[in-house]
């Protein structure tokens, strides 16, 4: 790593005597007059490939993540009924919420560190185990109240035995941050990988054999058992009983604001299920429902992949802002190149796909897809900003724009549900775009860039994208003329779609097949 930092050092001093840089991917235009040209460019290569490497690994994890949830929902749905998913579902409301406090963003904190001392590493580590093991119990403590409230008893023990993972997982939060910071994310997939298929094994054997709702339970207790004894196995550190309260203040003050941005996000997220649940009622909400998790799918399967891909590689470069820049756009023009097809294609064919892929009934979802689906565009890119606070170590600007943000969504459904579910959605866009205005602004100035620079960066495939969409809406009345079937127009479009995305890729923007041959490439 010293080797790299140095190599970025040299880099930054012979700029001035280098040709200027080009293109979105941050390719040299020229190299340096000094001999530690040579050293420049390894050091950029070296760099780039990490962050390949790390969302290489990544996205072939979150792959088979997919592939094992739907294989799952397949099984399992025929081996248990309603009921029993649905008291898991009743569980994890409280769950969900306790993960995000589980270690008040010690993991991240130890990956942001430029200098990591031993005495950081074991205050992290047992700090997390205190943290993790206090949200168990308050989990426990919470299951009889939570029971009562919803009216059923059975989710008092689901509850309880839910809290079990926290303190387990928690004594592994410092050595998962170590291997992300030495980018061993191919031992991470691994782990997290295995750890899923194996639970889902034992969840898919206890359904057969009656358990219920406890085969859920015993799917969500074995993965992260196996997770944390593989992640000790896969790191050699070992902690040992010393704590530094100075540590834990320089832990704090990045990991502090980190856990406020994260509840904050975490209920404007959800108030929009609650005030059209009680507004509108379940008729309304389910339609809504199934509409934001397609227009969500773009983001946690890529964008959240690249992100937690870039985190480490970024944070190591905390000295040249340059450097992070240039990687910064490379990762957002490789997202607007793939979630700006998949969300223009799903707008196009949104009648289609709705009537084929969810049937008849759902028919409402199509007209919500409409402006949910440029929000699903919108947020690809603004949910990588993050990335970019947390690398430089600017948590708590990141907690003010989390609060702006909230207060943006909050009220756009406050508003837009006198107008019924699709006035929310068409509140929730503009809110979108308000909101990603000045964060991509003030997270671009963290890396000495402006929206300029990033409209640059997008100009060609979005201009790609909308001649795309174009053509695919063009289509559409000769497919409709002699295609009677909706799932026939559904393929048409979509092949029409691929044929003039790659066509008009491989004209107006190369660089995009560049980046794919990168990332395929060993």
């Amino acid at each position: 790593m010293a080797s790299r930092e140095s190599a970025w050092a040299d880099h930054h001093r012979c700029r001035g005597r280098a040709a200027p840089h080009a293109g979105p991917a941050g390719a040299p235009g020229g190299a340096c007059r000094r001999p530690a040209a040579q050293e420049c460019l390894a050091g950029g290569r070296a760099v780039q490939m990490s962050a390949l490497s790390n969302a290489r690994w990544l996205g072939l994890a979150q792959a088979a993540r997919i592939v094992l949830q739907i294989g799952g929902v397949l099984v399992m749905s025929r081996l248990l009924n309603p009921r029993d998913y649905g008291l898991v579902a009743m569980s994890m409301v409280v769950v969900n919420l306790a993960v995000i406090v589980r270690d008040l963003g010690t993991v991240q904190a130890v990956i942001q560190k430029k200098e990591l001392d031993e005495e950081t590493k074991h205050t992290a580590f047992w700090f997390a185990c205190v943290m993790g093991s206090a949200v168990g119990a308050a989990v426990m403590l919470i299951a009889p109240w939570l029971a009562a409230g919803y009216r059923t008893p059975e989710v008092a023990g689901i509850l309880m035995l839910l809290a079990l993972p926290f303190p387990i997982g928690a004594s592994a939060s410092v050595h998962q941050a170590l291997l992300e910071r030495q980018h061993r994310f191919a031992t991470i997939a691994r782990i997290e990988v295995s750890s899923q298929a194996i639970g889902l094994l034992v969840g898919i054997a206890a359904a057969l054999n009656g358990f219920g709702a406890y085969s859920l339970v015993m799917q969500a207790l074995v993965a992260p058992i196996l997770g944390t004894l593989q992640m000790w196995h896969a790191s050699p550190w070992r902690p040992r009983f010393r704590f530094s309260r100075e540590a834990l203040r320089g832990l704090w003050g990045f990991s502090g604001y980190l856990v406020g941005f994260q509840l904050i996000n975490y209920f404007s997220r959800n108030a929009d299920s609650f005030i059209i649940g009680r507004m509108l009622g379940p008729a309304s909400l389910g339609p809504y429902t199934l509409s934001y998790r397609l227009m969500l799918f773009p983001m946690m399967n890529l964008t959240l992949v690249a992100s937690r891909a870039l985190f480490p590689v970024m944070s190591r470069q905390q000295d040249d802002r340059e450097a992070m820049g240039r990687l910064y756009l490379r990762v957002l023009f490789v997202i607007a190149c793939i979630t700006g097809p998949l969300m223009a294609g799903l707008f196009v064919l949104r009648e289609e796909f709705v009537d084929t892929v969810l049937g008849s009934k759902w028919h409402e979802v199509a007209g919500i897809v409409a402006w949910l689906a440029p929000v699903g565009f919108i947020q690809s890119l603004v949910a990588t900003t993050g990335t970019v606070f947390m690398a430089t170590g600017r948590t708590r600007l990141m907690f003010f724009l989390g609060l702006y943000s909230a207060t943006l969504m909050v009220s756009s459904f406050v508003i837009g549900v006198h107008w019924g579910v699709l006035g929310v959605a068409q509140a929730y866009f503009v809110a979108n775009v308000l909101n990603a205005l000045p964060c991509l602004h003030i997270a671009l100035r963290q890396v000495g860039l402006g929206l300029a620079d990033l409209a640059k960066t997008l100009a060609r495939p979005l201009g790609v994208t909308v001649l795309m969409a174009v053509a695919v809406g063009l289509a559409g009345e000769p497919l409709s003329s002699t295609l009677h079937s909706m799932l026939l127009r559904l393929v048409g479009g979509v092949l029409v779609g691929v044929a003039v995305y790659a066509v008009l890729t491989f004209v107006l923007n190369r660089t995009a097949i560049q980046e794919l041959r990168r990332f395929v490439a060993r």
